[in-house]
């Protein structure tokens, strides 16, 4: 074989950005899988490079993780500062440039704004509280702003808006309905700027919460319903056994679970059909009893706020462990939520027609998130945020400036 005829050697060259492309990469699998959904030989294979160039650059799945999420926070806390060219800008119009800022960012990194939102829990405690740190920043600076657009607010009512804010734009990362960006943009910053001009409740004193009822031992089946829900909320799914579950509910043994539910993974698929029958068995009674769709809707945001409050951590895991749930079950709930959000959504459109089927979803499920992000702050300090007020900023998101006539 001559020279010529020797087949020719590819050199592959390592790119330059490959670190920046393993990053990329990582977070738009945890994005769309959870972190314990996704391994490093997934990621590789995304690469297409072996686990062994992959951990050349990460020592651990850890890593990647916990970088995106500190750049995400970050990103939210440097949004929330307001640019140095808006010194001389009215505070309305230094509050407006944030808003869009945050927005923007959020819309540019969709894909992962859900890992800060439910998955930030699998941080270790230092890198936590790294992030509690940055976005603790951007919250008071959000207070600030507001505070120099309406000063008569006393510092709770800012804290409550400021909370609301983050938790109505960050939604988007919640679902896949999709709006241009302009469109996306000036339906979010609408938002925000009814929560910031509504009036809401006052606080007040905390009313005497329900006598817990206690479940006789012998009702195993709701018990263990009640202490896996417990734990999953505590602890995360992945981070839960089924002998943690028996334990909890004083069984002497994990195969004592089995008896009632097949495994843990039953377990969790139960406890998301309770929480969708309670939000889909309240329409139908909602609307049948009420003379406008605006009084549908206003019922159905108090029974919302009601069942959540009632079961806290329920309403936080039917949200941040979704994805743990076998494919079979989910596609059912799936089509459960799909329905429920049809009905709510056809609602906000009589209610509200200038709105299309798209923004009114948008609007839907920012509502829905607002209610547990609100629960996750403030639940500790009731009386800061008690019924009354979710239910007013679940409406003002839904409905805008003004609530309509029923």
């Amino acid at each position: 074989m001559t020279v010529e005829e020797q087949p020719q050697r590819v050199i592959r060259r390592r790119p330059k950005n490959r670190r920046a492309q393993i990053a990329a990469t990582s977070a738009a699998a945890f994005g769309s899988l959870g972190y314990h959904g996704v391994s490093m030989e997934d990621i590789a294979a995304r690469l297409g490079i072996s686990s062994a160039a992959l951990y050349r650059h990460y020592p651990s799945k850890y890593a990647l993780f916990r970088e995106e999420l500190l750049r995400l926070a970050r990103l939210t806390a440097e949004a929330a500062t307001p640019p140095d060219e808006s010194e001389g800008l009215s505070p309305r119009e230094r509050l407006d440039r944030v808003l869009d800022r945050l927005i923007a960012e959020t819309i540019a990194n969709r894909a992962t704004v859900t890992l800060v939102r439910w998955e930030r829990r699998y941080l270790d405690d230092t890198d936590r509280q790294t992030l509690e740190e940055q976005f603790t920043a951007a919250l008071t600076t959000l207070r600030g702003l507001i505070a120099d657009v309406r000063p008569e607010l006393d510092g709770h009512s800012r804290a409550v808006r400021a909370v609301s804010i983050l938790s109505v734009v960050s939604s988007i990362g919640d679902h896949h309905a999709t709006l241009p960006a302009k469109s996306l943009t000036a339906l979010l910053h609408s938002a925000c700027d009814a929560i910031i001009a509504t009036e809401l409740p006052p606080e007040g004193t905390v009313a005497e919460p329900p006598r817990t009822v206690e479940i006789p031992q012998s009702f195993k089946h709701e018990l263990l319903l009640k202490k896996a829900v417990e734990l999953f909320h505590a602890r995360g799914y992945p981070n839960v056994s089924v002998e943690d579950i028996a334990a909890a509910a004083d069984l002497s043994a994990a195969s004592a679970v089995y008896r009632y539910y097949r495994s843990k993974g039953d377990l969790l698929a139960a406890a998301f059909r309770r929480a969708a029958d309670r939000v889909s068995g309240a329409i139908g009674p909602a609307v049948a009893s009420s003379s406008s769709p605006a009084e549908a809707m206003s019922k159905l945001v108090d029974l919302y706020v009601a069942g959540s409050f009632a079961e806290r951590e329920l309403t936080f895991v039917y949200y941040a462990e979704f994805g743990h749930v076998a494919a079979e079950e989910r596609t059912m709930l799936r089509n459960v939520q799909r329905l429920i959000v049809t009905e709510w959504v056809r609602l906000l459109v009589a209610v509200r027609p200038e709105l299309s089927e798209g923004e009114a979803r948008i609007l839907v499920q920012a509502a829905f998130g607002l209610v547990v992000d609100l629960g996750r702050e403030f639940g500790g300090y009731p009386a800061i945020c008690p019924q009354p007020r979710v239910i007013r900023l679940m409406e003002v998101t839904l409905f805008g400036a003004g609530t309509p006539e029923s």
